[in-house]
């Protein structure tokens, strides 16, 4: 239980900083209006690698696996599920409310952890369902959660432009996963030759479920109190303690429809 505590405190106060991962800065704003794809790839690598909710989720997915084709397989189908979503919601306009979708994504972070910790065998008495096909579900979810932050740049009018500019993002999550994913697997692989490896694993879990219930809590809370869903704001604005704006305008009721 103190190796719980002493994992899950952290996290704690990470929270905050998790939430505000998929803000967009000012300056990344002004390098979108001038439409150039190479500033669209490198604010997709940069939404990835500051993406804390998908780095999460993919931490949870390679924690066990040691071997390269495991590794490969499991990967393949996240990538192929957001690269889907991310690259279709987006070119046909498909969106909804952001919030919404990052509680979501935290709900995946909080299942890895539990099914790492075999929750389903443990608590539900049942095995675990089937891995890879659930981590492409997931993925597709994670894409439409990058889908709904990138509808909030100018993608233009031209079709080729926008699908252009759509892949160059995705091009830019790819390269920032990519290096993400090699950072984990090298601090992965020199844990497990660590005796504290088998006595944490358990914790390390614990802790991701809990990172992924305050994301998840820090959503829902934007959502119950944002008066302005489809605006385009910056970190500071976007996540600032909404209760002192409690004499704004209420809620836009179409804010939930597809």
């Amino acid at each position: 239980m103190n190796l719980v505590f002493r994992m899950v405190v952290p996290a704690a106060f990470l929270a905050p900083s998790l939430a505000l991962a998929h803000g967009i800065s000012e300056a990344d704003k002004q390098a979108m209006l001038a439409g150039g794809y190479w500033q669209y790839a490198v604010l997709g690598a940069k939404h990835m690698l500051t993406g804390y909710d998908h780095l999460l989720f993919l931490f949870g997915v390679v924690f066990f696996l040691t071997r390269f084709r495991d590794v490969a397989k499991f990967v393949t189908a996240f990538t192929l599920g957001h690269c889907i979503t991310l690259i279709l919601a987006t070119f046909l306009g498909i969106t909804w409310n952001y919030w919404l979708v990052d509680a979501v994504i935290a709900l995946t972070v909080v299942y890895k952890g539990f099914d790492n910790n075999g929750g389903f065998q443990r608590h539900l008495d049942m095995k675990s369902p089937n891995l890879v096909a659930a981590v492409f579900v997931f993925g597709l979810i994670h894409g439409f959660g990058l889908s709904t932050r990138l509808q909030q740049l100018p993608l233009g009018d031209d079709k080729m432009g926008m699908l252009g500019r759509i892949l160059s993002f995705n091009l830019g999550v790819e390269v920032g996963q990519i290096a993400a994913l090699s950072a984990m697997l090298v601090v992965l692989a020199a844990w497990r030759r660590r005796p504290s490896f088998p006595k944490l694993a358990v914790a390390a879990n614990t802790a991701l479920m809990f990172a992924g219930g305050l994301l998840l809590l820090m959503q829902l809370h934007g959502y119950a109190h944002d008066s302005d869903p489809g605006g385009f704001r910056f970190p500071e604005e976007e996540h600032k303690h909404l209760h002192e704006d409690l004499d704004l305008a209420k809620p836009d009721p179409t804010r939930d429809n597809l």
